[in-house]
C-alpha cells in the first residue's frame, strides 16, 4: 500500500525569511561543518612554519617588547602605575581579537565566494567560525598574560584584581560581537563597493590608536580633555579599562561608560545581522 503522507524534511530552504532570523536551528544542524572551519583557520595558520603554535605567544610579546620601549620609555606615557607589559598585553590581546574578527569576517563574503556559491549552508557560520577560531588564539594569548600576571606577583608588585574581574567572559563576548557586527557590516558593503576593503585595511590599525591600548584612558582626559570623547565613547575603550580594572586593579571604571558600550555592541550586531541576511541571498550575483 503506497504511503499517501508527505516526507518530513529537517531543513527548508527558502529565500523568505526574517531580517533577524539568526537561523540558529540550521546552526546547529550544521555544527560539524563549524567545528571543521574552526579547525581549518586555526591550523592553517601555523602550517608550514618552523615553530608553529608559538607564534602565538611570539607576536605578543615583540608588540609589548616594543610598546614598553617605544610608548612606556622613550615616549614616558604613564600607565596608571602598573607594571608596564601587564598594562599593554591587557589591551593588546583584546585588541588584536577584536581587529582579527572585523579583518577576516569583512572579507568573508569575497574570500569564500568558491564554496557559498556552490553549496548550502547557514551563511552565518563562516563568520562564526572566524569568531571561534579567533577566541582559541585569544585563549592562547591570555594564557601569555596570566603567566606573566603570576611573575609580576612573585616579583612583589602590588596587584590586587577585584570583583569587577568577574565580567571578563560578558567583556570577551562584547568584544567578539562587535568585531562581528561591524565585519558583516563591512562584508556586505564590499560585495558592491571593493574600496571599502581598503578602507578597512588601513583603517582599523588608526583605530587602535582611539582606543586605550597604549595609555590609560585617564591620561587622554587630562591631556587632551577636548578631544577625550572620542576616546572616552569608543566603545572597546569601555572594554579594555573594565579587564584591567578587574584584573590589575586600577583603571578607569565606568557603569555609565560600560552600558553604553553594552548597547552600542548589541545595535551594531543587529544592524550586522539585518545586512547580512539581506545581502547573503543576492551577494554571488555581485562578488
Amino acid at each position: 500500500m503506497t504511503d499517501l503522507h508527505p516526507e518530513k524534511w529537517d531543513i527548508e530552504i527558502n529565500a523568505k525569511g526574517s531580517l533577524l532570523d539568526l537561523k540558529l536551528k540550521e546552526v546547529w544542524h550544521y555544527r560539524d561543518l563549524l567545528v571543521l572551519l574552526v579547525r581549518r583557520d586555526f591550523i592553517s595558520f601555523y602550517k608550514q612554519t618552523i615553530l608553529g603554535p608559538v607564534w602565538f605567544f611570539i607576536q605578543p610579546v615583540i608588540t609589548i617588547l616594543f610598546y614598553t620601549l617605544i610608548f612606556g620609555n622613550l615616549a614616558g606615557i604613564p600607565v596608571d602605575g602598573l607594571p608596564k607589559p601587564l598594562f599593554y598585553l591587557a589591551g593588546t590581546i583584546i585588541w588584536n581579537y577584536f581587529a582579527d574578527c572585523l579583518n577576516k569576517t569583512s572579507t568573508v563574503f569575497k574570500d569564500n565566494a568558491g564554496i557559498l556559491g556552490k553549496v548550502y549552508f547557514p551563511r552565518l557560520i563562516m563568520p562564526l567560525s572566524i569568531v571561534l577560531s579567533n577566541l582559541i588564539r585569544f585563549a592562547v594569548q591570555f594564557l601569555l598574560f596570566i603567566i606573566l600576571y603570576i611573575i609580576f606577583i612573585l616579583k612583589g608588585e602590588h596587584i590586587v584584581p577585584n570583583i569587577a574581574a568577574l565580567l571578563l567572559p560578558l567583556l570577551i563576548i562584547m568584544i567578539a560581537s562587535l568585531g562581528l557586527g561591524l565585519g558583516m557590516i563591512i562584508s556586505a558593503v564590499t560585495t558592491k563597493y571593493r574600496d571599502i576593503a581598503f578602507i578597512v585595511t588601513f583603517g582599523v590599525p588608526l583605530l587602535m590608536y582611539a582606543t586605550t591600548v597604549i595609555y590609560p584612558l585617564s591620561v587622554a582626559q587630562a591631556k587632551y580633555p577636548k578631544y577625550s570623547w572620542l576616546i572616552k565613547f569608543n566603545p572597546i575603550t569601555a572594554v579594555i579599562e573594565t579587564i584591567r580594572y578587574g584584573l590589575l586593579g586600577k583603571g578607569s571604571f565606568s557603569w555609565e561608560l560600560l552600558s553604553y558600550s553594552i548597547i552600542s555592541t548589541v545595535l551594531i550586531l543587529l544592524i550586522g545581522i539585518v545586512i547580512f541576511n539581506k545581502v547573503e541571498k543576492t551577494f554571488v550575483d555581485t562578488v
